[in-house]
């Protein structure tokens, strides 16, 4: 399969490599050339603009720091630079990786609909270590056969997708799931503390901690404080 990917950064950069060894032909583009050279080193090769990454490309990958960058690449910045969604094939799949805010989100698969290409938000979630070990999960929000045929060509290099309905998209998952995370931290933090301020040596607490019934992966994975 022909995928263009946009931002190998820490994120991009294992999921494009990984996407080179399940056999996909990969080509990247990033304002940084540090990071373009290295996707290269992995096997990807190098467009010089994006529109040359995005040419016969079947899928559109695009894993970006910010609501701006997506929007600059995909809606462009006026007459001049009109954006991918304008000259991406209608056939393409769009498969937007980035966490940004669901507005923005929502208004890019809105203008890509007019456009009658499909886009998909998938946000992720497995961090780093889950993009290079290829375990990350895809939340994704769209139409059920795009979210299908985005999950065949992620499934071959070991991730996974969630599917809300198209109603509830990526994005607005995603920042419930980060919601809870922190949530989740912030109790693990308190709870920890009492037990510090009550006489409880830090790092005998810690390793008690993932055999108490309220015990979580998280727990064990984000405990915060010493030992």
């Amino acid at each position: 399969m022909n995928i263009a990917f946009f931002g190998v950064g820490n994120m991009g950069g294992p999921m494009a490599a990984n996407l080179v060894k399940a056999g996909h032909t990969v080509r990247v583009f990033d304002l940084l050339p540090a990071l373009v050279e290295a996707a290269v080193a992995s096997g990807a090769s190098a467009a010089a603009t994006p529109q040359e990454a995005a040419t016969g490309a079947e899928v559109v990958i695009s894993m970006l720091p910010s609501a701006a960058a997506a929007q600059g690449l995909y809606l462009g910045a006026g007459a001049a630079d009109a954006g991918l969604l304008e000259m991406i094939d209608p056939a393409t799949l769009i498969i937007d990786c980035s966490t940004i805010d669901a507005a923005t989100s929502r208004a890019l698969a809105t203008r890509a609909g007019e456009l009658g290409r499909v886009m998909l938000d998938a946000p992720v979630s497995g961090g780093v270590g889950g993009a290079r070990a290829g375990t990350l999960t895809f939340i994704c929000g769209g139409p059920a056969e795009a979210v299908e045929r985005a999950g065949r060509c992620w499934r071959r290099w070991g991730a996974t997708s969630s599917m809300p309905a198209t109603a509830a998209p990526g994005q607005t998952a995603k920042i419930c799931n980060n919601m809870l995370l922190g949530i989740l931290m912030a109790g693990t933090a308190e709870a920890l503390q009492l037990g510090v301020d009550n006489g409880l040596d830090p790092p005998c607490s810690r390793r008690s901690w993932p055999r108490v019934p309220a015990a979580t992966g998280r727990s064990r994975s984000t405990t915060p404080g010493p030992g």
